[in-house]
Formats: C-alpha cells, structure tokens, sequence
C-alpha cells in the first residue's frame, strides 16, 4: 500500500523544502511540482520524499485524522 503524507513546508531552498508533519520533519524534494507556486506554510502531500501535491489545511488535518484512526485501530 502506498501512502501520501500531509506536511507543512517550514522553508524552501531551490527545489527543497524542509518540512513538519505530527512534529517529524524531514526534507522534500519539490522538483515535481517545479510549475507550481509554492510558499512557505503550505500544506502538500508527500510519497517517497517528493511532493505531489498540493492541498488545503483542511484537507491536510482531515487525512491526519483518518490516519490517527487506522493506527488506532492497530494497537487495539
């Protein structure tokens, strides 16, 4: 199963951003998404340490939910 995580760029520098979810950061490539406006404080969705997209923070807080469900589920 593959997953996209949602993140929040902390800062960027060319093609990379430094990036927070669930206070994890981890650094993204954002070459893929090269033609997009892409701004500190975004939120987007990253597989395999590239982002892939863009989303809202409503989108990004909706999937941590689902996600904090399912490893719920797990540890019961």
């Amino acid at each position: 199963m593959c997953l996209g995580i949602p993140m929040q760029i902390k800062s960027i520098e060319g093609f990379n951003a430094r990036c927070e979810a669930k206070g994890v950061e981890r650094d993204v490539s954002l070459f893929m998404m090269q033609d997009d406006q892409l701004e500190v404080d975004d939120f987007i969705v990253v597989h395999v340490g590239y982002a892939i997209q863009k989303i809202s923070p409503q989108e990004a807080q909706s999937a941590w939910e689902i996600y904090d469900e399912m490893l719920a589920g797990e540890q019961s």
